[in-house]
């Protein structure tokens, strides 16, 4: 099992599901040397994080701390990260656009689920807290799946 050095949580605008997926992560896993950040397939220029993103993130007691976004570059990635996005769609973006196919998985995907994670962009903030309760489950699975492999 390849032993990941960066994980790379990416979605589209990298404003609201990339970067909470990530501060669920730094929540949970203290005990590691894991590089974790977010990305965005589409950052047409920087923009903080949605403000609905920040409150629901803030309900649980969880802070983004001044995120900027910002766009997946070739230099974010090596053969040590893996990528994990919320769609197939981004999914195949990436091997398309960097011509990378190794360590690139959807989140579901990556912790044996099916199916995409629903951006709430445009939605209400009850649309935001239903996307943090399935970022938060599939988070924790993919840390305990990482802890797992690390174990081996």
């Amino acid at each position: 099992m390849i032993k990941y050095e960066k994980v790379i949580f990416v979605c589209t605008g990298n404003t609201c599901r990339s970067p909470m997926a990530a501060t669920i992560y730094c929540s949970l896993e203290t005990n590691s040397d894991i590089k974790v950040i977010s990305r965005g397939l589409v950052v047409l220029f920087s923009e903080p994080s949605n403000p609905k993103a920040e409150t629901v993130l803030k309900s649980h007691n969880l802070e983004l701390g001044g995120h900027i976004s910002k766009p997946l570059k070739q230099s974010d990635i090596d053969e040590n990260t893996l990528i994990l996005t919320m769609t197939e769609k981004q999914k195949l973006s990436i091997m398309e656009l960097f011509e990378y196919t190794d360590n690139v998985y959807t989140i579901k995907e990556f912790v044996g689920e099916t199916g995409d994670v629903t951006d709430p962009y445009g939605g209400t903030l009850l649309d935001y807290e239903e996307c943090y309760v399935e970022l938060a489950r599939l988070v924790k699975k993919t840390v305990y799946k990482l802890n797992e492999e690390e174990q081996l």
